[in-house]
């Protein structure tokens, strides 16, 4: 009996009749987003969106209040033999401010100039004309002449530093570094696939695919930002995620359609067979990323619900690309997939009796290597699993040190002069930590007043206190120096006196933010959500894969190995940069923390992407299983004919993601070495040993469903149309538990 066919399937199946029309339409989609997402723009957040709590609140009502605040800049000027009463060191004040006021970009330069204690140091402070907002598009003349100034007087140390040069060099650092990680990603990804399929056609189709998928759902995040607006690093996210999992869909689609050309199939037949098996497994893992990053919107946390928005834009894209324009291309192409161009690079990618295809498997054939790797892994499954398992635990074990910190400007790694200058700054001139920020409406003059006795008196504060009044005169912005580092326990507990007890009794109503507040906030926030985002990732996980595989221990064992793959990835993030193992060779400098959103981002994003690989595999052991194999057969039968994609897709993954820990970001340093180590431990430890190890152990119990739960429906896992039979097994026998 021939059953329905899935819906990948039929959306194959028609793609592949209708070429033309399934191509054109993707075309069009795909310029239309584009095009809309261009005209209408990318809505980006406003800075008090991406706080939580009572800083959310303070920032809220700052945003509206109408302050008109100038841009601060200070000129730095250091000597390690003179002091500020030299005459040449006085030359050198002088030639500073004459040259910066020369530009005309200069308002105010404030006086007198504060002098560290040995009189060796000093800041020119100065404010520049016109919206700040907008000052770092205009500085670049100021910074210009501060250089000047320090050609001119060679034995002093003169520079510049302040929110808009930093805005500007910062600003441009980064979008070098992106345009740099984009130049590495592409060759490296297309020498991959090169090596994988040794075929220039079959190479590019998967990164063109990849990136029409990012430039449609780019536009799409244009449309969807007008309702809930993003952060500016979200593009830089999708650009990450969509590569990765672009490449991989159409990698696992045009590898299982290149194998079923391999045994005779004819086009039509093998993109059906393609559609039905590995369309399906990129439909099921598409939309178990899709629920993971949904996680992201429990938060709360601006930032990350616009992450959770641009990474499901994305994959969706990626997966509607992969499941129409793929197969309609095959179908147009043909075997011309396979024609060679460059051939003196392919064959150097491919020389020898002993090639990348042929020991991987990616040509349809069973994989040399990991054939060798799985016979001792079923004949061992018990000290396989004590082996592996024990590694991985190890590797998870300094995950439970691991300790989230604040972004700051030793987040800039590299030789970039006004990170040293900020450092400078602090060091010569201590205790400088932001403010805690009062914002009160309406305020009243004397609750001020008792606000400034009773905070100097708490021990807690300290001086400068200042007191800002809108020019409407609603809201009133008082600024309370705060005692210790801003990061540490003195800064909180001050912070903590301030909300629970100064302001109840003197501004009942107003709230409190600044740099700790803010961190103290959102980490409030994390700790309460956390259980909700980890509850929900892996509930709904768990049952798109009960459904998909009619199995309460896959569905459990593939959330078990998941999270110890994200353990382990959090191991080694605390290993490489809190413990500082790697800092030569990554190039970088420890802080001693991880940046305190990563940890749920890498969690929600490792999850999703690590049920990829899951997913495909356990597709096809079912496959084979449903067929008639016994279940140890189908499990090595499973992973050897898969171990050539899944290698080649975690290799592409990882080298994606690898480029990331080039930057000159200490986050995305950490962003990118997380996730290429977890997904390399994912496609290595966790797929070739504790998967089938754990399946050879269970044995039958894999597919075990209790009886209440029979009225799950039954998903195929091959081809519905059924022409196989020439390759069924033998009747099945059922093998002794282990």
């Amino acid at each position: 009996m021939v059953r329905n066919r899935n819906i990948a399937a039929r959306v194959g199946g028609w793609s592949a009749s209708h070429r033309w029309w399934a191509l054109l339409i993707w075309v069009a989609f795909v310029a239309g987003a584009t095009l809309v997402g261009s005209a209408v723009g990318t809505a980006e957040m406003k800075s008090y969106e991406s706080a939580n709590g009572d800083s959310r609140a303070a920032g809220q009502i700052l945003d509206g209040a109408g302050f008109v605040d100038p841009a601060s800049e200070v000129v730095f000027v250091q000597s390690t033999k003179l002091t500020t009463d030299d005459p040449a060191f006085q030359r050198a004040i002088d030639d500073v401010k004459r040259s910066i006021t020369a530009t005309g970009l200069v308002d105010e330069i404030t006086s007198p100039a504060p002098v560290t204690a040995d009189g060796r140091t000093t800041l020119i402070q100065f404010t520049m004309k016109g919206d700040a907002g907008t000052a770092a598009d205009r500085v670049k003349p100021v910074l210009d002449a501060v250089d000047g100034v320090q050609a001119r007087h060679p034995g002093l140390r003169v520079e510049q530093a302040g929110g808009a040069s930093a805005d500007k060099l910062i600003g441009e650092a980064i979008d070098e570094d992106f345009v740099r990680a984009e130049q590495l990603s592409l060759p490296i990804t297309l020498g991959i696939l090169l090596a994988a399929f040794g075929a220039i056609l079959a190479a590019i189709i998967p990164v063109a695919l990849a990136l029409t998928a990012i430039a449609a759902a780019t536009g799409l995040l244009a449309l969807t930002s007008q309702f809930l607006a993003v952060d500016a690093a979200t593009t830089n996210v999708m650009l990450l995620i969509g590569l990765a999992v672009g490449v991989d869909y159409s990698l696992f689609y045009i590898m299982r359609e290149r194998e079923e050309r391999a045994k005779g199939r004819g086009k039509q037949r093998a993109i059906e067979i393609a559609a039905g098996t590995s369309g399906r497994a990129v439909l099921i893992s598409g939309i178990t990323v899709i629920v993971a990053m949904a996680g992201m919107f429990l938060t709360g946390n601006g930032i990350f619900m616009g992450f959770a928005e641009g990474t499901i834009l994305v994959v969706l894209t990626a997966v509607v690309g992969s499941l129409t324009a793929l197969p309609a291309l095959l179908s147009l192409i043909g075997d011309k997939i396979d024609a060679r161009a460059f051939h003196g690079t392919v064959r150097v990618l491919t020389r020898g009796r002993v090639t990348w295809r042929r020991v991987l498997g990616v040509r349809g054939g069973e994989s040399r290597v990991w054939g060798a790797i799985l016979r001792p892994v079923l004949r061992h499954p018990i000290i396989s699993v004590v082996i592996a398992g024990g590694l991985m635990i190890a590797l998870a074990v300094p995950g439970l040190s691991l300790k989230p910190g604040p972004q700051t400007i030793d987040e800039l790694q590299g030789d970039y002069k006004i990170a040293e200058t900020f450092k400078a700054i602090d060091q010569a001139f201590p205790g400088g930590n932001e403010p805690a920020v009062v914002v009160v409406r309406n305020p009243d003059t004397a609750a001020i007043e008792r606000l400034k006795e009773r905070a100097l008196a708490s021990g807690h504060f300290n001086e400068p206190f200042t007191v800002d009044v809108n020019p409407r005169g609603d809201v009133a912005r008082i600024s309370i120096g705060i005692k210790g580092t801003g990061t540490d326990a003195v800064s909180e507990n001050a912070v903590r006196e301030l909300r629970d007890t100064i302001i109840p009794a003197t501004l009942p109503g107003a709230h409190v933010t600044g740099s700790t507040a803010g961190s103290m906030d959102f980490n409030d926030q994390m700790s309460a959500t956390r259980p909700l985002v980890f509850g929900f990732v892996l509930l709904l996980a768990f049952v798109l894969l009960l459904v998909s595989f009619r199995s309460l221990v896959v569905a459990v064992k593939a959330i078990l190995l998941n999270l110890l793959s994200v353990a382990a990835a959090y191991g080694v993030l605390v290993l490489v940069f809190q413990w500082g193992y790697g800092e030569s060779v990554i190039g970088f400098q420890s802080t001693g923390t991880i940046t305190d959103w990563l940890p749920m981002f890498l969690f929600v994003i490792l999850f999703g992407l690590s049920m990829d690989y899951h997913v495909f595999i356990l597709s096809r052991i079912r496959e084979a299983y449903d067929k008639g194999m016994s279940t140890e057969d189908a499990v090595a039968h499973g992973i050897r004919s898969t171990a050539g994609v899944v290698t080649s897709a975690a290799l592409i993954m990882v080298a994606v993601f690898a480029v990331f820990a080039t930057l000159s970001l200490l986050t995305f340093m950490q962003m990118g070495v997380g996730l290429a180590a977890a997904i390399l431990i994912d496609a290595t430890i966790v797929r070739a040993v504790l998967l089938p190890a754990t399946m050879r152990l269970l044995g039958e119990w894999n597919w075990y469903l209790p009886r209440w739960l029979n009225w799950l429906p039954t998903l195929s896992h091959g081809d519905d149309d059924g022409d196989d039979e020439d390759e069924l097994p033998a009747p099945r026998k059922e093998p002794a538990l282990v």
